[in-house]
Protein backbone atom coordinates (compact mmCIF):
# COMPACT_ATOMS: atom_id res chain seq x y z
CA UNK A 1 0.00 0.00 0.00
CA UNK A 2 1.40 3.39 -0.97
CA UNK A 3 1.49 6.12 1.74
CA UNK A 4 -0.97 8.21 -0.28
CA UNK A 5 -3.58 5.44 0.06
CA UNK A 6 -3.11 5.29 3.85
CA UNK A 7 -3.51 9.06 4.07
CA UNK A 8 -6.75 8.84 2.12
CA UNK A 9 -8.16 6.28 4.55
CA UNK A 10 -7.53 8.60 7.49
CA UNK A 11 -9.00 11.60 5.67
CA UNK A 12 -12.30 9.94 4.76
CA UNK A 13 -15.16 11.57 6.73
CA UNK A 14 -17.48 9.31 8.69
CA UNK A 15 -20.37 9.99 6.31
CA UNK A 16 -18.33 8.47 3.45
CA UNK A 17 -17.88 5.17 5.26
CA UNK A 18 -17.97 2.36 4.48
CA UNK A 19 -16.17 2.78 1.18
CA UNK A 20 -14.23 0.82 -1.40
CA UNK A 21 -10.92 2.52 -2.12
CA UNK A 22 -8.76 1.63 -5.11
CA UNK A 23 -5.17 2.66 -5.74
CA UNK A 24 -5.30 3.00 -9.53
CA UNK A 25 -1.62 3.97 -10.02
CA UNK A 26 -0.67 0.86 -8.05
CA UNK A 27 -3.05 -1.24 -10.17
CA UNK A 28 -1.49 0.18 -13.33
CA UNK A 29 1.98 -0.74 -12.10
CA UNK A 30 0.83 -4.21 -11.06
CA UNK A 31 -0.67 -5.06 -14.45
CA UNK A 32 2.47 -3.74 -16.15
CA UNK A 33 4.50 -6.12 -13.99
CA UNK A 34 2.23 -9.01 -15.01
CA UNK A 35 2.55 -8.18 -18.70
CA UNK A 36 6.34 -7.92 -18.42
CA UNK A 37 6.52 -11.36 -16.79
CA UNK A 38 4.48 -13.13 -19.47
CA UNK A 39 5.89 -14.51 -22.72
CA UNK A 40 4.99 -12.79 -25.97
CA UNK A 41 2.65 -15.60 -27.03
CA UNK A 42 0.54 -15.28 -23.89
CA UNK A 43 -2.43 -12.94 -24.21
CA UNK A 44 -3.79 -11.42 -21.03
CA UNK A 45 -7.53 -10.81 -20.67
CA UNK A 46 -9.09 -9.42 -17.51
CA UNK A 47 -12.11 -11.31 -16.14
CA UNK A 48 -14.55 -8.47 -15.52
CA UNK A 49 -16.56 -10.53 -13.05
CA UNK A 50 -13.80 -10.02 -10.48
CA UNK A 51 -14.35 -6.26 -10.27
CA UNK A 52 -15.98 -4.20 -13.00
CA UNK A 53 -15.67 -0.76 -11.40
CA UNK A 54 -15.40 1.76 -14.28
CA UNK A 55 -12.14 3.22 -12.96
CA UNK A 56 -10.58 -0.23 -12.83
CA UNK A 57 -11.69 -1.12 -16.36
CA UNK A 58 -10.34 2.15 -17.76
CA UNK A 59 -7.05 1.70 -15.92
CA UNK A 60 -6.57 -1.81 -17.27
CA UNK A 61 -7.74 -1.08 -20.82
CA UNK A 62 -4.36 -0.01 -22.14
CA UNK A 63 -2.50 -2.91 -20.54
CA UNK A 64 -4.55 -6.03 -21.29
CA UNK A 65 -5.41 -7.69 -24.59
CA UNK A 66 -9.12 -7.48 -23.79
CA UNK A 67 -11.83 -8.37 -21.30
CA UNK A 68 -13.70 -11.59 -20.58
CA UNK A 69 -17.38 -11.23 -19.70
CA UNK A 70 -19.83 -13.86 -18.53
CA UNK A 71 -23.26 -12.28 -18.96
CA UNK A 72 -25.19 -9.87 -21.13
CA UNK A 73 -25.07 -7.28 -18.37
CA UNK A 74 -21.29 -7.50 -18.10
CA UNK A 75 -21.03 -7.29 -21.88
CA UNK A 76 -23.07 -4.07 -22.02
CA UNK A 77 -21.21 -2.58 -19.05
CA UNK A 78 -17.72 -3.27 -20.38
CA UNK A 79 -18.63 -2.12 -23.90
CA UNK A 80 -19.97 1.17 -22.47
CA UNK A 81 -16.86 1.83 -20.36
CA UNK A 82 -14.17 0.71 -22.82
CA UNK A 83 -15.98 0.70 -26.18
CA UNK A 84 -13.02 -0.30 -28.34
CA UNK A 85 -11.65 -3.12 -26.18
CA UNK A 86 -11.74 -6.71 -27.51
CA UNK A 87 -14.27 -8.82 -25.63
CA UNK A 88 -14.47 -12.57 -25.14
CA UNK A 89 -17.93 -13.77 -24.08
CA UNK A 90 -17.99 -16.83 -21.83
CA UNK A 91 -20.20 -18.33 -19.16
CA UNK A 92 -22.05 -21.66 -19.03
CA UNK A 93 -25.61 -20.31 -19.37
CA UNK A 94 -25.97 -17.98 -22.35
CA UNK A 95 -29.47 -17.05 -23.47
CA UNK A 96 -30.49 -16.47 -27.06
CA UNK A 97 -30.74 -12.76 -26.29
CA UNK A 98 -27.23 -12.67 -24.84
CA UNK A 99 -25.74 -14.46 -27.84
CA UNK A 100 -27.48 -12.00 -30.14
CA UNK A 101 -26.13 -9.07 -28.13
CA UNK A 102 -22.62 -10.55 -28.23
CA UNK A 103 -22.80 -10.83 -32.02
CA UNK A 104 -24.17 -7.30 -32.37
CA UNK A 105 -21.50 -5.93 -30.03
CA UNK A 106 -18.76 -7.50 -32.12
CA UNK A 107 -17.44 -9.85 -29.45
CA UNK A 108 -14.01 -11.04 -30.55
CA UNK A 109 -14.50 -14.61 -29.29
CA UNK A 110 -17.38 -16.71 -28.05
CA UNK A 111 -16.60 -19.50 -25.61
CA UNK A 112 -19.01 -22.30 -26.51
CA UNK A 113 -20.03 -24.49 -23.59
CA UNK A 114 -22.15 -27.17 -25.25
CA UNK A 115 -23.42 -28.61 -28.52
CA UNK A 116 -26.81 -27.06 -27.76
CA UNK A 117 -25.26 -23.62 -27.38
CA UNK A 118 -23.37 -24.05 -30.65
CA UNK A 119 -26.53 -25.04 -32.53
CA UNK A 120 -28.35 -22.05 -31.06
CA UNK A 121 -25.53 -19.77 -32.19
CA UNK A 122 -25.75 -21.04 -35.78
CA UNK A 123 -29.42 -19.96 -35.96
CA UNK A 124 -28.52 -16.39 -34.98
CA UNK A 125 -25.59 -15.65 -37.26
CA UNK A 126 -27.26 -14.48 -40.45
CA UNK A 127 -24.42 -13.35 -42.71
CA UNK A 128 -22.07 -12.70 -39.77
CA UNK A 129 -18.98 -14.70 -38.87
CA UNK A 130 -17.64 -15.38 -35.41
CA UNK A 131 -14.61 -17.15 -33.95
CA UNK A 132 -15.30 -19.62 -31.17
CA UNK A 133 -13.42 -21.59 -28.58
CA UNK A 134 -14.96 -24.90 -27.53
CA UNK A 135 -14.82 -25.22 -23.77
CA UNK A 136 -13.75 -28.67 -22.65
CA UNK A 137 -14.31 -30.28 -19.27
CA UNK A 138 -11.11 -32.30 -19.27
CA UNK A 139 -11.01 -35.12 -16.70
CA UNK A 140 -7.64 -34.44 -15.05
CA UNK A 141 -6.68 -34.50 -11.39
CA UNK A 142 -6.12 -30.89 -10.30
CA UNK A 143 -5.26 -31.78 -6.69
CA UNK A 144 -6.43 -29.73 -3.70
CA UNK A 145 -7.75 -26.42 -5.04
CA UNK A 146 -10.20 -23.72 -3.98
CA UNK A 147 -12.57 -24.59 -6.84
CA UNK A 148 -12.38 -27.46 -9.35
CA UNK A 149 -14.37 -27.12 -12.57
CA UNK A 150 -13.74 -30.65 -13.84
CA UNK A 151 -16.73 -32.98 -13.72
CA UNK A 152 -19.20 -30.12 -13.33
CA UNK A 153 -21.38 -27.99 -15.61
CA UNK A 154 -18.51 -25.97 -17.08
CA UNK A 155 -17.77 -26.89 -20.68
CA UNK A 156 -18.43 -30.21 -22.35
CA UNK A 157 -17.16 -33.74 -22.08
CA UNK A 158 -14.34 -34.34 -24.60
CA UNK A 159 -16.41 -37.01 -26.38
CA UNK A 160 -18.90 -34.28 -27.39
CA UNK A 161 -16.33 -32.25 -29.30
CA UNK A 162 -16.59 -34.29 -32.48
CA UNK A 163 -20.33 -33.61 -32.60
CA UNK A 164 -19.56 -29.88 -32.44
CA UNK A 165 -17.12 -30.23 -35.32
CA UNK A 166 -19.89 -31.78 -37.42
CA UNK A 167 -22.21 -28.89 -36.57
CA UNK A 168 -19.57 -26.41 -37.72
CA UNK A 169 -19.10 -28.22 -41.03
CA UNK A 170 -22.54 -26.97 -42.07
CA UNK A 171 -22.12 -23.51 -40.47
CA UNK A 172 -19.39 -21.66 -42.39
CA UNK A 173 -19.95 -18.52 -40.30
CA UNK A 174 -18.62 -20.29 -37.19
CA UNK A 175 -14.85 -20.55 -37.20
CA UNK A 176 -13.03 -22.73 -34.70
CA UNK A 177 -10.24 -20.67 -33.17
CA UNK A 178 -9.25 -23.10 -30.45
CA UNK A 179 -10.13 -24.67 -27.12
CA UNK A 180 -10.96 -23.31 -23.69
CA UNK A 181 -9.94 -25.35 -20.66
CA UNK A 182 -10.30 -23.51 -17.36
CA UNK A 183 -10.24 -26.38 -14.87
CA UNK A 184 -9.45 -24.95 -11.43
CA UNK A 185 -9.14 -21.81 -9.30
CA UNK A 186 -6.94 -20.99 -6.34
CA UNK A 187 -3.75 -22.32 -7.94
CA UNK A 188 -0.26 -21.15 -7.11
CA UNK A 189 2.30 -20.77 -9.89
CA UNK A 190 3.83 -24.25 -9.93
CA UNK A 191 0.46 -26.01 -9.71
CA UNK A 192 -0.82 -23.78 -12.48
CA UNK A 193 2.15 -24.66 -14.69
CA UNK A 194 1.67 -28.40 -14.19
CA UNK A 195 -1.96 -28.05 -15.20
CA UNK A 196 -1.16 -25.92 -18.28
CA UNK A 197 1.41 -28.50 -19.37
CA UNK A 198 -1.22 -31.27 -19.22
CA UNK A 199 -3.79 -29.12 -21.00
CA UNK A 200 -1.58 -28.13 -23.93
CA UNK A 201 -0.33 -31.68 -24.41
CA UNK A 202 -3.89 -33.00 -24.55
CA UNK A 203 -5.14 -30.16 -26.77
CA UNK A 204 -2.44 -30.55 -29.41
CA UNK A 205 -2.90 -34.32 -29.57
CA UNK A 206 -6.67 -33.89 -29.93
CA UNK A 207 -6.21 -31.41 -32.77
CA UNK A 208 -3.49 -33.44 -34.50
CA UNK A 209 -5.64 -36.59 -34.48
CA UNK A 210 -8.38 -34.64 -36.29
CA UNK A 211 -6.21 -32.69 -38.68
CA UNK A 212 -7.14 -29.38 -37.06
CA UNK A 213 -4.86 -26.36 -37.14
CA UNK A 214 -5.10 -25.44 -33.48
CA UNK A 215 -4.04 -21.83 -33.01
CA UNK A 216 -5.20 -20.91 -29.53
CA UNK A 217 -5.79 -22.47 -26.13
CA UNK A 218 -7.39 -20.51 -23.30
CA UNK A 219 -6.63 -21.86 -19.82
CA UNK A 220 -8.75 -19.27 -18.00
CA UNK A 221 -7.65 -17.72 -14.74
CA UNK A 222 -7.51 -19.40 -11.35
CA UNK A 223 -4.36 -17.70 -10.02
CA UNK A 224 -4.59 -17.98 -6.25
CA UNK A 225 -5.03 -14.99 -3.94
CA UNK A 226 -4.15 -15.47 -0.27
CA UNK A 227 -6.60 -13.16 1.51
CA UNK A 228 -5.12 -14.06 4.91
CA UNK A 229 -1.72 -12.73 3.81
CA UNK A 230 -2.08 -9.71 1.49
CA UNK A 231 1.71 -9.30 0.97
CA UNK A 232 1.84 -12.82 -0.55
CA UNK A 233 1.24 -11.75 -4.15
CA UNK A 234 0.83 -14.45 -6.79
CA UNK A 235 4.23 -15.27 -8.32
CA UNK A 236 3.80 -13.94 -11.87
CA UNK A 237 7.55 -14.11 -12.55
CA UNK A 238 7.60 -17.86 -11.86
CA UNK A 239 4.48 -18.39 -13.97
CA UNK A 240 5.95 -16.44 -16.88
CA UNK A 241 9.25 -18.32 -16.78
CA UNK A 242 7.45 -21.66 -16.68
CA UNK A 243 5.15 -20.72 -19.55
CA UNK A 244 8.18 -19.85 -21.69
CA UNK A 245 9.54 -23.36 -21.18
CA UNK A 246 6.17 -24.96 -21.92
CA UNK A 247 5.43 -22.86 -25.00
CA UNK A 248 8.84 -23.72 -26.46
CA UNK A 249 7.37 -27.21 -26.99
CA UNK A 250 4.28 -25.75 -28.67
CA UNK A 251 5.71 -23.22 -31.14
CA UNK A 252 2.49 -22.63 -33.09
CA UNK A 253 0.14 -21.98 -30.17
CA UNK A 254 -1.09 -18.76 -28.64
CA UNK A 255 -2.02 -19.13 -24.98
CA UNK A 256 -4.73 -16.98 -23.41
CA UNK A 257 -5.22 -16.43 -19.69
CA UNK A 258 -8.14 -14.66 -17.96
CA UNK A 259 -7.16 -13.70 -14.41
CA UNK A 260 -9.46 -11.54 -12.32
CA UNK A 261 -8.87 -11.21 -8.59
CA UNK A 262 -5.13 -11.82 -8.90
CA UNK A 263 -4.95 -8.62 -10.97
CA UNK A 264 -7.06 -6.31 -8.80
CA UNK A 265 -7.29 -7.72 -5.26
CA UNK A 266 -3.98 -6.25 -4.13
CA UNK A 267 -4.95 -2.72 -5.16
CA UNK A 268 -8.24 -2.21 -3.34
CA UNK A 269 -9.55 -2.03 0.22
CA UNK A 270 -12.85 -2.00 2.03
CA UNK A 271 -12.63 0.84 4.52
CA UNK A 272 -15.00 1.12 7.46
CA UNK A 273 -15.08 2.10 11.11
CA UNK A 274 -15.09 -0.06 14.23
CA UNK A 275 -18.04 1.23 16.27
CA UNK A 276 -17.81 -1.14 19.21
CA UNK A 277 -15.96 -4.17 20.51
CA UNK A 278 -17.96 -6.75 22.45
CA UNK A 279 -16.75 -9.72 24.46
CA UNK A 280 -18.95 -12.75 24.71
CA UNK A 281 -18.09 -16.22 26.03
CA UNK A 282 -14.38 -15.74 25.54
CA UNK A 283 -14.59 -14.22 22.06
CA UNK A 284 -14.13 -10.63 20.90
CA UNK A 285 -16.53 -9.24 18.28
CA UNK A 286 -15.93 -6.04 16.36
CA UNK A 287 -19.11 -4.18 15.34
CA UNK A 288 -18.51 -2.30 12.09
CA UNK A 289 -20.18 0.59 10.34
CA UNK A 290 -21.71 -1.15 7.33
Amino acid sequence: MRPEASDLFVALPDDDLPAYVYDLPDLREHVRTIRAALPERVELLYAAKANSDPGILRTLAGHVHGFEVASGGELDHVRAIVPDAPIAFGGPGKTQQELTRALSAGAERLHIESEHELRLLTTLLGDRTVEVLLRVNLPVDVGRVALAMGGGPFGMDPVRLDRCLKVMESAPGVRLRGLHLHLASGLQAQSHLRLVDKILGWAEKWARDRGIDLREVNVGGGMGVDYASPPAVFDWAALGAGLRRILARHPHLTLRIEPGRSVTAYCGWYVTEVLDIKFSRGHAFAVLRG
